[in-house]
């Protein structure tokens, strides 16, 4: 059996920052695993890439955070591709995937000379096939997809290669005029003529906080015309009239009035939750709603997100994940305020040990509760070396339970700097994966391998043009319980995902309901399914099953 570095319980941030550990409870160790529910298949996959720095031998923020990764069905044959996103140069890296648990390289875009960051996917055309938008330092860019493998460049058409610091992005429908719009975060008003020399607990030269540089920036929101182009509409909306550090960002409808919201997670600074008005407009009510900050006040280090329903109640709860020495951010939705609940779901110790970027609430052992794992990697250099990178950390997993706590499990994957994060049912076989983009190294590709899943459905559900209908919402009535489940793939950190919904159901062999909510607020009912089954959910027409 592989030997791995497990995660237990947590032990005090500031003894790992001197190296030590004189706690008495369990801490990081080697040891050998007797289950694996993941395990790193990178090496016989084919997936052949190597993230590259801007400055490998400097400390130049743009290394700090980058670069992101998606999974999409490029060539409509019903498995998910791979595009990995290189720093420097920056450039786009396909990988079809050949259905055998093997990928095969394909084109190789580039982004000019931007700095590769974050990857998000919408039909922004309204052809049938995802689009795919890539963020980056310098010139963002979006890409065609032209249904049979190609991505074609069509920032110049289009509109949208606004040249910042872009980090996260989301496509969502938010004038409900049934074609994407695009929300696009950036991070610092950086360029390399501003950078500062920072030195860590030791005295050592390393990466600065954004903080440092005093140059927070502002959002950018288009508005999509439906004739192919896209309208800068960010500061008639209001998100461009504030300020922020944004990395991470997800969409989704938190207050139940039928409209796509928007979270912006902020490095050092409130986060904000937009509340859409629904004429173009958006309101901030992070802090009157009590997800901008934690309990006790504190603006925290924001990186990746994740929302779904957690507690069964039908609304959107959220997660962001933070810096070594931070706890992380649980907060649970009820109805009219969000309230934080990181320390009774047992997350405010473990995680904090580690430096968390992308992350998702996903069932990888199909007992119907939602687990979670954290990709982890370090900022600054302190404590305990994992490999020969400084920066490198082990991943998390910690298994959802019905209690409502999260159990520590094992990840047999190698420590690594964990960046960009997507999750996806990459062999189609009811299992989640996870594809991690690792900053300077390669990428990890872990494939579900947990011996006594339970039983599953994997859902796709499409819209009137014949894409992932990003912004519907999936009811699964299974006993007495409902399973809530929303379309959408910009979630986790610099990632576009799975656009399918997979639902696990534990030993249940039918459902009893299953039935869409549309971004319009149209109900259709698809009636009852068997588990182990794969189904096409279409709009306007009779449901057919893969």
């Amino acid at each position: 059996m592989t030997r791995l570095r497990t995660v237990l319980l947590s032990a005090s941030p500031l003894l790992l920052a001197s190296g030590c550990d004189n706690s008495s409870e369990q801490s990081v160790d080697e040891t050998t695993t007797a289950t694996v529910w993941l395990a790193d298949q990178q090496r016989e996959s084919g997936l052949v890439f190597e993230h590259q720095l801007l400055d490998a031998d400097g400390h130049q923020l743009p290394d700090a955070v980058g670069s992101g990764v998606g999974v999409l069905d490029l060539d409509g044959d019903g498995l998910l591709d791979i595009v990995l996103i290189q720093g420097h140069p920056g450039q786009v890296a396909i990988f079809h995937n050949l259905g055998d648990g093997q990928f095969k390289a394909g084109e190789v875009l580039p982004l000019g000379d931007a700095f590769g960051m974050g990857v998000a996917t919408g039909d922004y055309d309204q052809d049938g096939d995802l689009d795919v938008y890539v963020t980056a330092l310098g010139r963002n860019a979006l890409f065609r997809n032209e249904g049979d493998g190609r991505l074609t460049d069509v920032t110049d058409e289009t509109g949208v290669g606004h040249a910042g610091f872009g980090a996260g992005a989301s496509f969502l429908d938010a004038d409900g005029d049934r074609d994407f719009d695009l929300m696009v975060v950036n991070y610092v008003d950086w360029t390399p003529e501003v950078e500062r020399q920072c030195r860590n607990a030791r005295g050592e030269l390393d990466y600065c906080a954004p903080a440092d540089y005093g140059r927070p920036t502002s959002d950018v929101l288009y508005r999509n015309d439906g004739n192919g182009r896209f309208v800068d509409w960010s500061m008639e909306s209001g998100i461009g009239q504030v300020q922020g550090t944004g990395l991470g960002v997800l969409t989704g409808d938190f207050d139940g009035d039928g409209l796509e919201d928007i979270f912006v997670a902020n490095d050092g600074m409130p986060d904000r939750l937009w509340r859409n008005r629904g004429d173009l407009s958006f309101e901030e009510v992070g802090l009157l709603q009590g997800c901008a900050v934690d309990n006790t006040g504190k603006a925290k280090a924001g990186m990746g997100v994740t929302a779904a329903d957690i507690d069964f109640d039908g609304d959107l709860d959220l997660m962001v994940c933070n810096l070594q020495g931070e706890t992380d951010s649980v907060f649970r939705n009820d109805g009219d305020h969000f309230r934080d609940i990181t320390s009774t779901s047992n997350l405010a110790q473990l995680p904090r040990r580690f430096t968390r970027f992308g992350l998702g609430w996903v069932d990888l052992d199909n007992d119907g509760l939602l687990d979670l794992f954290q990709a982890n990697g370090r900022v600054a250099r302190y404590g305990e070396l994992y490999s020969e990178d400084p920066y490198a950390e082990p991943d998390l997993l910690l298994r959802g339970t019905e209690s409502g706590r999260f159990q520590a499990m094992q990840v047999d994957s190698p420590a690594a700097s964990g960046r960009g994060t997507a999750f996806a049912d990459l062999d189609n076989d009811g299992g989640m994966d996870v594809v991690i983009n690792n900053r300077a190294g390669v990428p990890q590709l872990l494939m579900n391998q947990h011996p006594d899943r339970g039983e599953w459905l994997i859902l796709d559900v499409r819209n009137n043009a014949g894409a992932p209908a990003i912004g519907a919402t999936v009811m699964v009535t299974l006993g007495d319980r409902t399973i809530r489940r929303d379309v959408r793939t910009g979630w986790s950190y610099l990632a576009a995902n799975d656009p399918r919904i997979h639902v696990g159901l534990d030993k249940a062999e039918v459902v009893e309901d299953v039935s869409v909510i549309w971004a319009d607020g149209e109900i259709t009912s698809f009636g009852s399914m068997k588990s182990g089954t794969m189904h096409l959910l279409e709009r306007n027409a009779a449901e057919a099953s893969r």
